[in-house]
Parts: C-alpha cells; structure tokens; sequence
C-alpha cells in the first residue's frame, strides 16, 4: 500500500536521530527536559522529543515498527475518515497526547529527560490492533495474535511501569497505546463494532 507520509516520517526521524547522535547539542535542544517547557516555554519539546533517540537500537526498533503497521494504518485511516492527514494527525498528537501525564509526573524533576517515537507508535499499533484483533505479530521472532500482544504489551507496562528503575517511559506507552485507541473511535465509532464483531461478540 501507498504511504508516503510514513515514509516521510521514518525518514525525518531517522535523519533528525542521526544528527542528534554526533551533535549533543541539538539533541539537548529536542530532547523533553521539564524545566525547559516550565521556564522557558519550549513547548516544542513535547513534539521534537519524539525525533530522536537513546541509540541505533532504539531507533531501528521504532522506525521498523512504524514502517510494517504504518503502511497499513496510513491508508485505511484516510479510507476511513475520508481525509489523508488522519495518520500524521494521530502520530503527531499521540507524540504529545502519550507523554503529558510522565511530563505532568515529572514536572518539577530537572534531571528527567525523555526522547524517543515509542508514545506514538504504541498509538498506531493499538489503532491497528482495533482493526485487526487477530492479525499476527511477531515478538522477538514469535508469532501471536495481535490482541494477545495488546494484553500482554499492557501487563508489562502497567508493571514495569510501577516497578521503575530501567529508564523507560512506560507510562507513554500505556497513555500512547490508550491514544490511539479513543482516535480511532472517535474518527470512526464503528469501528468498535467491527473490533467486537472480530472478537465474536455481538451481531
């Protein structure tokens, strides 16, 4: 399928990231620091955040998921909602939308940071997962059932989450993963149903 706006978006990330990678200092101006938005109204943060990453790992995981379900979701969100800014609309909010509660968290905290896509690709495959419960995805080369995946992906970030401790935002993946489920209803209620029909339950 035709997606140019993920393409697009896999690209400036990549670029930005590798940038970010050899120039400490444009990453410091990227990267999701509290006292730079609390002080100095840097609200760009909570967007420019997503653009780069921790390292190559980081960065190849994201962009590969983007790349897979992306191509996918960029389509058939348009298809749906009738408008080809639907996907970049989540993507782009979910940046924002999946990091307000650990920003509102750490408010205060001048030695927290955060970077990274995950927020708002957590928001495109929760989306996807709403339109295909039972397509499969593969974990670390094992197959499952996507909304197996969306459980098992829940439990361990609530739990992670509460643990603490590994430097991981799991609380954007969560609110990312919550995101792009209410964008889905919202741009088109029934697609509900459909997920329920898929899952055997009601008409």
């Amino acid at each position: 399928m035709q997606a140019p706006i993920t393409l697009l978006l896999i690209a400036v990330t990549t670029i930005v990231s590798l940038l970010a990678f050899k120039t400490p200092g444009l990453a410091g101006r990227l990267i999701l620091w509290p006292p730079a938005i609390d002080r100095n109204k840097q609200y760009d943060r909570l967007v420019t955040y997503g653009f780069i990453h921790a390292d190559y790992w980081h960065l190849l995981f994201n962009m590969l998921t983007l790349f897979f379900f992306g191509r996918f979701m960029e389509p058939m969100m348009a298809q749906l909602s009738g408008h080809i800014w639907a996907f970049p609309l989540l993507y782009l909010s979910a940046l924002v939308v999946s990091i307000l509660p650990t920003y509102l968290k750490h408010q205060k905290d001048p030695n927290y940071r955060a970077l990274g896509a995950s927020g708002a690709v957590s928001a495109m495959l929760f989306a996807f997962i709403l339109l295909q419960p039972w397509a499969r995805i593969y974990v670390f080369v094992i197959p499952m059932p996507a909304i197996l995946f969306a459980v098992l992906y829940v439990a361990y970030s609530i739990w992670m989450d509460r643990r603490g401790g590994d430097n991981i935002a799991h609380g954007a993946h969560l609110a990312g993963a919550a995101y792009g489920v209410l964008f889905m209803l919202v741009m088109q209620p029934q697609v509900l149903g459909h997920f329920l029909r898929e899952l055997g339950i009601g008409g």
